[in-house]
């Protein structure tokens, strides 16, 4: 389907709201990638995303991108050769890609695009082995920041404030926070992308180098290269793509703070809003979710993430995340971060855009045939490929969140 003439009468009734579907996922080189510009990985991932969806490239007319600086949707659209009619760069850190998401379906179904292209790329890995830039952790004091500043509050630092925070409050153990990244290690196993896929145990985490207590090295999320496309279009184009569609049912998105003093309870991220708003507008609960991918940056933010999205009451996600359980693998009662995270398989900087794709993946059954061991199935364990994904991005230091509900 070819896409509409941009010279189309004025005035012409706007057209009637359209469902809307993730049509194409796709991956750049990730993990250790030396040599290559972070525009040639968004081009990489643009490109294996557009050949996914079987469309041409001429149906996009929208672009939504972030994390290359002040002109990113520009200077990435012209390096794609893409003149959108919709754009936009929206920067609320790790949670970017699902807000995106989210505009980008309203767009289409407004009638304001017809297909969008959310990519994205990073040498983050590479550029800070070549001293080109800073890991990032330090927050600068300007603005708001300003106040926090002089105490030493860094990134890692807030994230280990809320985790102790969890633990006071909740009894929340060291052995609970480990377990995270000890099952997110096993679900990288089976993932040959993944940059980290050896076992680890619960002691080996909790006998590594503390980085900001409660945190130790493998409580931390990896730093890898990368880059990430997803494509939406509307329904009209979905009988001439190559893949089985992906609807998006609906997504919620909420800002909390930017100070840790003006955040009210460390305990509660803005998940608890996003995600409401998402399971309401999608007419679905918690109970009928198959799996889910959240952002994973520390392991305390997957035990948080699963209390304040209604998988287990408040102050029981320690005990829900307890390797002895076995919850969060493929296998698992929920299956979470199947692909391995931000914590074994790639973290490239805003991981979010990659949280789309590994549910799209496993919604569409692309891993049943060629790779069964990585196949995740219904939560109800009657057969067939798993209906609803959830996915949550987090950004800052939870700061924001958004949530989106996909279903097959």
């Amino acid at each position: 389907m070819s896409a509409p003439s941009l010279h189309e009468p004025v005035g012409s009734a706007p057209p009637r709201r359209r469902r809307v579907a993730v049509v194409g996922v796709g991956h750049s080189d990730c993990g250790r990638v030396d040599g290559t510009t972070a525009f040639q990985l968004h081009a990489q991932a643009a490109r294996r995303a557009l050949a996914d969806s079987g469309l041409p490239r001429s149906v996009i007319d929208g672009v939504a991108s972030a994390g290359l600086g002040l002109l990113a949707p520009v200077e990435i659209c012209e390096y794609l050769g893409l003149r959108p009619v919709w754009t936009d760069s929206t920067g609320v850190g790790g949670s970017t890609w699902e807000v995106m998401a989210a505009h980008a379906a309203d767009a289409i179904a407004a009638g304001h695009a017809e297909a969008v292209l959310l990519v994205y790329g990073s040498t983050a890995r590479a550029d800070l082995r070549a001293g080109r830039r800073t890991a990032g952790l330090d927050l600068g004091a300007r603005g708001p920041q300003q106040f926090e500043a002089p105490y030493g509050h860094t990134l890692i630092s807030k994230y280990a404030m809320a985790a102790r925070r969890h633990m006071h409050e909740y009894g929340t153990t060291l052995e609970q926070l480990a377990s995270v990244a000890v099952q997110t290690r096993a679900n990288a196993a089976a993932n040959p992308e993944a940059m980290y896929r050896e076992p680890i145990t619960v002691e080996q985490v909790l006998a590594g180098p503390v980085v900001a207590s409660p945190f130790t090295r493998l409580h931390c999320c990896i730093r890898s290269d990368g880059g990430c496309a997803v494509l939406l279009a509307a329904e009209d184009y979905v009988p001439d793509t190559a893949r089985d569609p992906v609807w998006i049912l609906g997504t919620g998105e909420h800002l909390s703070h930017s100070l840790m003093s003006q955040w009210e309870d460390f305990t509660v991220s803005p998940a608890a809003v996003s995600g409401q708003l998402a399971y309401r507008r999608a007419g679905v609960e918690p109970a009928d979710i198959d799996l889910a991918q959240l952002y994973d940056a520390f392991s305390y933010m997957p035990l948080v993430a699963l209390e304040d999205l209604g998988f287990c009451a408040k102050g029981e996600g320690g005990d829900f995340v307890d390797a002895k359980h076995g919850r969060l693998l493929r296998g698992g009662e929920l299956p979470v971060n199947t692909d391995g995270g931000g914590l074994s398989a790639c973290h490239p900087g805003m991981r979010g855009l990659f949280l789309i794709t590994e549910a799209v993946r496993q919604l569409r059954g692309d891993y049943a045939t060629t790779a069964p061991e990585r196949q995740v199935g219904r939560r109800d364990r009657t057969p067939g490929l798993p209906r609803l994904a959830l996915v949550s991005g987090v950004g800052g230091w939870f700061c924001s969140s958004a949530t989106m509900v996909l279903g097959r």
